[in-house]
This record gives structure tokens, sequence and C-alpha cells, in this order.
């Protein structure tokens, strides 16, 4: 089974701004590893996590990369873009834009559904790009 092709097909659901589509790809017994705060660590949390993307950032956009298979998962080095303009963890819009990298790493069975998922973005930039946390000075 081609995970790659599986993995493309979650970022292209989400591009299209469809968390129902993207659900449809996760398994009922899914396991979000990378839970955000207030959301449960299962398919119906991570549809609801970008749901509340999705308002704050409106033309957020997932671009993949790199796709990395090895057995039943596929690392993905992504690139994500957005423009805050809805509220955002209690924070108001700011207009700004931001770009974030980010590592995902989702695990696959054979029934071509993803079962777990780890991820780590980069939090602090996109703080920083918003203007809540300040910049520090260039190493």
């Amino acid at each position: 089974m081609d995970h790659t092709a599986n993995a493309q097909r979650m970022y292209d659901r989400i591009n299209a701004h469809d968390p129902g589509g993207f659900g449809e790809l996760l398994a009922d017994d899914f396991v979000e590893h990378e839970a955000a705060p207030g959301l449960a660590p299962t398919k119906e949390g991570v549809k609801e996590f970008f749901k509340m993307y999705f308002a704050a950032f409106p033309d957020l956009h997932f671009e993949p990369e790199e796709f990395l298979p090895s057995g039943d998962k596929v690392v993905i080095r992504v690139r994500a873009t957005g423009t805050h303009t809805g509220d955002f963890m209690g924070m108001p819009a700011t207009g700004k834009s931001v770009t974030v990298e980010a590592i995902d790493i989702t695990r696959f069975s054979d029934d071509g559904l993803a079962h777990e998922h780890w991820g780590l973005f980069d939090a602090l930039s996109m703080m920083q790009q918003l203007g809540v946390v300040p910049q520090g000075p260039p190493a």
C-alpha cells in the first residue's frame, strides 16, 4: 500500500478546508499524540482542531515539502501558511501572515487509514510572527 499517497490525500483534504472529508481518512481508533489543549486526542478532536484553525486562518494551506516513508509510517516535512483574520485561542485577529515549519509522522494501516499521528510545529515562530511573543536578537 502506498502510504505516501494516503498522506498526500490527507493534506489535500485539509487544504480544501474539509474537516469531514479529512476525518474519513482517520480510523475510528485514531490517536493524536500532538493533542491540543482542551481537545480530545481522537478523530473528533483533530477535526475540531482544524475547524478552530480554519476559523482563525481562513487561507490556511499546508505544503508538504518532503515525504519519507518507512514501513507503516510516513514522515512529512511541511510548511504551513496562513493569515490570522479570526479569533485564535482567545487572541483577536492580528491580520498578520505566518509561515510555520512542521514535521508530521503518521502511522497507516493496510486499510489505508491513519491510525496515529505525532507532530511538531514551530509554535514559537508562529507566535513571534503574530507579534504575541517578542523576537530575540539575531544569534
